[in-house]
């Protein structure tokens, strides 16, 4: 785990800012049927767009709290990064994109049985969303709908 110090003075001042938000009791669903038989879809703040997808925009205060669909036969290589923030690396990322959607490893979960299967759409959101008012009202339930559509089991963040 990284410590505040790794951060720039302006990223550190704003994270002690920050008026984190607190769930409390933490949403908990058990799953309705052993792993090895659920469907399981990967949801990445990675900023993860497919090609000739719009890339995530910047420069919207708050966030932009859209999201783009990645099909579950995608070639992961052919993802572009468009994550806005300058608190990470963004290379490691960039030469792999499994790093942020680890689409190529559940495929091979699936393959060898410790899944039930691939789900057929994977969701791409911008992290670093400081306003997450508008992802919560509206965007994320939205998302949610497809993920049911998709008779998904287990949605897996994969935050970066």
């Amino acid at each position: 785990m990284g410590s505040l110090s790794e951060f720039s003075l302006p990223v550190r001042l704003f994270l002690k800012g920050y008026r984190w938000r607190r769930i409390d009791p933490v949403p908990w669903a058990d799953l309705p049927r052993p792993v090895t038989r659920c469907r399981v879809a990967l949801i990445t703040t990675a900023a993860l767009v497919p090609p000739g997808g719009e890339p995530f925009d910047g420069s919207v205060l708050g966030g932009d709290v859209s999201y783009r669909v990645i099909a579950g036969d995608a070639d992961v290589a052919t993802l572009q990064e468009s994550h806005p923030s300058n608190s990470f690396d963004h290379g490691p990322l960039r030469q792999d994109a499994n790093l942020g959607l680890p689409l190529d490893r559940l495929r091979e979960l699936a393959a060898d049985g410790v899944v039930g299967s691939v789900a057929p759409r994977h969701l791409s959101f911008q992290g670093s969303i400081t306003a997450p008012g508008r992802l919560m009202k509206r965007t994320a339930p939205e998302a949610a709908r497809l993920l049911v559509a998709d008779a998904v089991d287990v949605a897996l963040l994969v935050p970066v």
